[in-house]
């Protein structure tokens, strides 16, 4: 009997596992096995010092190699990440933003060797490259942080990427603009769409301004825009904003910028479930939400991802196993497969419901991006602070609805009563940690190469890029230059830092406040910093530092703000920040505390670099506390170097936070 169907059955998804870490031989070996296992596409993360253009053996990279991502530091490292998968066939997504161009040269160059080497012609494989680089440094200023130059020079490096990729790499989408990590860092449904859009309009306007693509061929430019975005727990919600962004991206392309071709109007888009969402209590519940999330960018077939990718569930407690990523690949082949989900039309057609909301949600957007336009447009609003301060206030608005239990996390503010999880049965081994021999490896190999390399060929493409840099000319010619030189991304991203500047975004902070907190809870830790700085003869001051390249800042931010509003005076300063400088700002200020936030896994070395500076600095007295992803082992570890309290996930009751640091500073300063 054949089965119920309104139409031809949809096509799967791309199947994504977001993997990479330690080095290029051992992501390599893992992105294998993946695809092996059915994996349709690779997602490749990179470590923060690529993410941020430093070499291994640079200073803000110490703690940092080979973490959160894979390490590539030059052409060498590209062929081995990608050695044995052929790159003419493969359907590959980098997480890059600041040195996007830089990777995707080095992955041209390399399907050029790989062309070479088969005898085949270069410019047909090159022609086939599918996948996406990120490239949306705009949310960098927002969320991520791992953006390197000022807007502008960002923007051009985009506007170049995209106008090369139509041209040489048709298949390429050589950005996706990405509200995934808006979300994270508190966006609104309406404002996750709305800022973007905004980013979105920045990139064509800057494309269309620059000449650079036939106005004919602007359709093609459109084409390859895609998004990447998050689906969180309200599923509901979730799928209506899809159905939004679908409606709201034809309207912009076909009246903003003419575009008459439906098939260039498509919306397309790729997710990643949100991961910040998942919780260290309870962790056996993140399969469910991530399952349920999943089905947010799934149900609606008029706005149903193209690629998928999912967190595994023990990513609030570190690194996920290679089994850990089986699990999650398993939930979408089992949806995918198993369910009659793709036979059928889209079922939420003419739903009043699904219309009410999903008109809700746009007419918000439409609003906010008519606000942010009039400001002069998604940069401005960056420069400006705006759209951070927005975020920033709406993320404590979230912390505070949590705190209160007017929304409920499962495990976390209710329900909190478990029994032991056999899945974290072996403890701190249920998670992958990352050797520290590969960064010392990593070190050793960077030395290696630069001196095997040719000196006057590598000291000509920088010549020849920074010349370029100056000028108006397209940069990726340059760029593959310096790849196949076997320039390093430290060097690349340095070239263009002495042309371009550095940036240090608005950090949103002193604009929001965590309006509405429980007045009782707050108003006793107020009572006791006012107290405690009366009986220390001035007002409690905080530092809230973010070492190392770590760019998740909206857990800093928020600790912050909640510092402010129960009476610290904070000196926060932004992100990327070393050791020393934190040391220098903690003892010009005269603070009575430091405060750590870490979420890439480099706590073992950034924290006891600042509890040994301070020391150094006659400082010692000053207390220390830190915040972030911490295993309960390397939580011990801080203790014995020192560090005052160790803050985890599960810490997620802010003036609690803030009471006990107020304990921490009246045990420092011997105060009953």
């Amino acid at each position: 009997m054949p089965y119920p169907t309104d139409g031809e059955r949809d096509r799967p998804w791309v199947m994504r596992t977001y993997a990479g870490h330690s080095s290029a031989a051992k992501s390599n070996e893992l992105y294998r096995r993946n695809l092996a296992k059915g994996q349709t596409g690779l997602s490749v993360a990179f470590d923060l010092p690529t993410q941020t253009g430093y070499d291994p053996d640079h200073e803000l990279a110490r703690g940092e190699v080979g973490k959160v991502g894979v390490p590539v530091s030059h052409i060498g490292d590209m062929r081995t990440l990608f050695d044995q998968i052929p790159l003419g066939g493969a359907n590959t997504s980098m997480t890059i933003n600041a040195t996007a161009m830089w990777l995707l040269s080095l992955y041209v160059t390399v399907a050029q060797e790989q062309a070479e080497a088969e005898g085949t012609d270069w410019h047909e494989v090159v022609g086939k490259l599918a996948g996406t680089t990120q490239n949306d440094i705009i949310k960098e200023y927002l969320s991520r942080g791992t953006y390197v130059f000022p807007p502008g020079p960002s923007l051009r490096l985009i506007t170049d990427m995209v106008a090369y990729t139509v041209a040489n790499v048709p298949k390429w989408n050589p950005i996706n603009i990405c509200s995934y990590h808006l979300q994270e860092v508190g966006a609104t449904p309406v404002q996750e769409v709305a800022y973007a859009m905004c980013t979105a309009i920045a990139v064509l306007d800057a494309v269309r301004d620059s000449g650079q693509v036939p106005e004919e061929k602007f359709g093609d430019v459109v084409q390859r825009i895609s998004f990447f975005v998050n689906a969180g727990v309200r599923f509901v919600e979730e799928m209506c904003k899809m159905r939004a962004f679908t409606e709201l991206w034809d309207e912009i392309t076909r009246d903003r910028y003419g575009v008459t071709n439906e098939k260039h109007r498509r919306f397309r888009y790729g997710v990643q479930v949100n991961s910040l969402g998942l919780t260290e209590a309870q962790p056996e519940n993140n399969v469910q939400r991530i399952v349920l999330e999943m089905l947010a960018v799934s149900l609606s077939r008029k706005a149903r991802a193209r690629a998928i990718q999912l967190p595994a569930w023990n990513e609030a407690l570190g690194l996920p196993r290679p089994w850990d990523q089986q699990w999650a690949l398993r939930m979408q082949q089992v949806l995918a497969y198993e369910t009659d989900l793709l036979e059928y039309e889209d079922i939420f057609d003419g739903s009043p419901v699904i219309e009410a909301k999903v008109n809700s949600i746009l007419r918000g957007a439409r609003e906010e991006i008519d606000r942010v336009q009039a400001m002069g447009g998604a940069v401005a609003a960056v420069e400006s602070g705006y759209m951070k301060t927005q975020m920033v206030g709406s993320l404590a608005d979230h912390r505070r609805r949590i705190e209160a239990g007017d929304q409920v996390i499962v495990g976390v503010n209710k329900f909190g009563t478990t029994e032991p999880s056999p899945l974290q049965a072996e403890g701190a081994k249920a998670i992958e940690t990352v050797d520290p021999i590969a960064e010392r490896e990593a070190v050793e190999a960077i030395a290696a190469w630069r001196a095997g390399r040719d000196g006057a060929a590598v000291d000509e493409a920088l010549r020849v890029l920074r010349d370029a840099a100056k000028t108006d000319a397209n940069l990726m010619e340059a760029t593959i230059g310096c790849a196949r030189a076997g320039v390093t991304t430290g060097e690349w991203s340095q070239a263009l830092r002495e042309v371009f500047g550095e940036y240090r975004a608005p950090t949103g902070v002193s604009g929001a406040s965590a309006t509405g907190e429980a007045g009782a809870e707050l108003g006793k830790v107020r009572d006791r910093v006012k107290a405690t700085g009366e009986e220390l003869g001035e007002r409690l001051r905080i530092l809230v530092g973010k070492p190392g390249l770590d760019g998740h800042s909206n857990g800093a931010e928020q600790i912050a703000v909640r510092a402010r509003d129960t009476g610290f005076e904070v000196v926060y300063q932004g992100i990327r920040l070393t050791a020393d400088q934190i040391v220098a700002a903690a003892v010009q200020e005269g603070v009575h505390v430091v405060g750590l936030s870490i979420l890439s896994g480099s706590h073992l070395d950034a924290v006891p670099a600042v509890v040994e500076g301070l020391r150094a600095a006659g400082a010692g007295d000053i207390p220390v506390v830190v915040g972030g992803i911490i295993p309960p082992d390397d939580a011990e570890v801080l203790a014995a170097k020192g560090v005052a309290r160790v803050f985890t996930p599960k810490d997620y009751e802010m003036t609690q936070i803030m009471n006990e640091i107020v304990d921490v500073i009246r045990e420092a300063n011997d105060l009953a």
